[in-house]
């Protein structure tokens, strides 16, 4: 069968040719104004929530944010509200943030220390169900000495608490206790970023340039976020001169690139995509049989065949672009032949043997599982279905399932999950711990859903979130990498490289810069939108 995107991206092609439209009307909009499709509703705007978590956001701003020259390097992170970089205590306990001054959220109030407490605070309160709340588990309280000085005391040294200060800052009046996801943040952000909420509908969200903020008001006044979550219909706006940008997978992205002035911009990420396993389940529950796994994917063939190359094969969410990074055994090039003969060989000896219909078997037990994906995300539909096809060859019978979120949760631990993750991948702590580590009170439903645990993994992971030493925390993050290959809970498969389609809209950007699992129009070409100006 011919993949989707392929389909898509001729039968787009062939509209073209026949229809004359070679070359898309512009969009209706002055300089002043971009038109962006994004695949999400609009709204969830809670900082609590996770919205800017990472420090970019054009309506928050967090004590840090990432700087680069662009995506082929971890960002450095600089002070954004903070007036300069954190002082640390000899002991690394104590982390003391002075603020800039004047600086004023959307609703004319001035950001102080009690601002920040209040956010952070908010993210790790147990009432807020923050899906988050682990990101911030270092952090054992939040003083303010005064209204412009912050100081947060840890539990232990933490060399990751750079990325910690990402977090977007509301005012402390508008996080009262309560759920996240019932706060008035989520429909009427108010943050400092260089833009604020003008309107808000069911299909449509419009940002205005704050004439007020610190840095002055963007050249781009008007920012238009229309949620259109069929990539086709994207596409198909873009051709039509609708919308002046919009993520895209990456086949269908390839497809427009370079038609009537559109062009293709892929930015790397730490946006990594795996199968969790359920550790409960009687195939997957042998570690043969997860050895076995990792060592049959043909990875490479996945970034090729269904990211067109948008992407690099991965084994942990621990990338090269890590200092901590270690090399894996499965990510080793190799034949298909010889990944599959290894993983057969390994099955039989745990006792794995073809039953009549192929599938392997052992005491009753089928090497058989279902793989549930998003609904909504073709590029996970499109990973799990090749995922299947492979797997096929080694005798396991996968049978992937799309559905919501929510029906997703109701099934964990039944079902393998195809997982994406980078939420902060600004340090390798949290890259690393909501994944590989054993789940505790303060995970989420989709931090390591399979429950995947080893004591030796958790030792290294829990060391490293506390050791200063640079080199002893590089080889804690090592170790923990090698624990991990040697009986693994997970087949991660790839990071991705975000895809984005856009006209020229006669603007000098800066490039963009290395991207977490969070992605669509609020990021790449459109990550630093506040500092874009007119070609003169």
């Amino acid at each position: 069968m011919r993949p989707l995107y392929a389909a898509v991206c001729i039968g787009l092609a062939l509209a073209l040719a026949t229809s004359g439209c070679a070359t898309p009307a512009p969009a209706a909009n002055s300089t002043d104004q971009i038109v962006l499709a994004d695949a999400g509703d609009p709204g969830e705007f809670n900082p609590i929530s996770g919205y800017g978590s990472t420090g970019v956001t054009p309506l928050y701003e967090g004590l840090l944010r990432p700087a680069a020259a662009d995506d082929s390097t971890l960002p450095r992170l600089e002070p954004a509200l903070a007036a300069q970089e954190p002082e640390v205590s000899a002991d690394g306990l104590t982390w003391t943030v002075r603020l800039r001054e004047q600086v004023r959220f959307h609703d004319g109030s001035l950001l102080d220390s009690g601002d920040v407490a209040a956010t952070y605070r908010a993210v790790t309160d147990p009432r807020s169900a923050s899906p988050i709340a682990s990101d911030y588990a270092p952090i054992a309280r939040v003083d303010t000495p005064d209204p412009l000085t912050v100081r947060f005391h840890l539990h232990a040294p933490d060399p990751g608490m750079p990325a910690r200060l990402l977090l977007g800052i509301a005012p402390s009046e508008a996080l009262p206790p309560g759920p996240a996801s019932a706060s008035a943040l989520n429909s009427a952000p108010v943050g400092t970023g260089p833009y604020r909420l003008a309107r808000l509908t069911a299909g449509e969200a419009v940002l205005e340039a704050d004439p007020d903020h610190r840095d002055g008001p963007p050249e781009v006044t008007r920012v238009v976020l229309r949620s259109v979550p069929d990539a086709d219909a994207r596409a198909q706006m873009l051709l039509a001169g609708e919308v002046d940008g919009a993520a895209l997978p990456p086949r269908l992205a390839e497809g427009l690139a370079g038609r009537g002035g559109l062009d293709l911009v892929s930015v790397a990420s730490a946006d990594w995509r795996a199968v969790a396993l359920p550790m409960s389940h009687p195939f997957a529950v042998d570690p043969a049989a997860r050895l076995a796994l990792n060592l049959a994917v043909d990875r490479d063939g996945l970034v090729d065949r269904v990211l067109s190359g948008h992407g690099r094969p991965v084994a942990s969410p621990i990338t090269d672009a890590y200092p901590e990074y270690e090399p894996s055994p499965f990510t080793e090039n190799r034949s298909a032949d010889e990944r599959i003969n290894e993983a057969t060989d390994l099955l039989r000896e745990a006792g794995w043997r073809p039953g009549a219909d192929g599938v392997l078997t052992r005491n009753g037990a089928r090497a058989e599982f279902t793989l549930a994906y998003p609904a909504a995300d073709p590029v996970r539909r499109e990973l799990a279905s090749a995922f299947a096809d492979q797997m096929r060859e080694l005798g396991v019978a996968v049978t992937v399932w799309g559905g919501s979120w929510d029906q997703i949760e109701n099934r964990i631990g039944e079902v393998a999950i195809l997982l994406g993750g980078g939420d902060n991948p600004y340090t390798v702590d949290t890259q690393a711990h909501r994944t590989l580590h054993s789940r505790t009170a303060a995970s989420g439903p989709l931090d390591n859903p399979g429950d995947y645990r080893d004591p030796r993994v958790d030792a290294a992971l829990d060391a490293a979130r506390t050791t200063a030493d640079a080199s002893q925390r590089t080889e804690l993050y090592r170790a923990a990498q090698r624990a991990y290959d040697d009986a693994p809970g997970h087949v991660f498969l790839a990071t991705l490289d975000h895809t984005y389609v856009l006209r020229d809209t006669g603007h000098t950007r800066p490039a963009p810069i290395l991207e977490p699992h969070a992605h669509g129009v609020t990021w790449g070409p459109w990550w630093s939108l506040a500092e874009w100006t007119r070609a003169r």
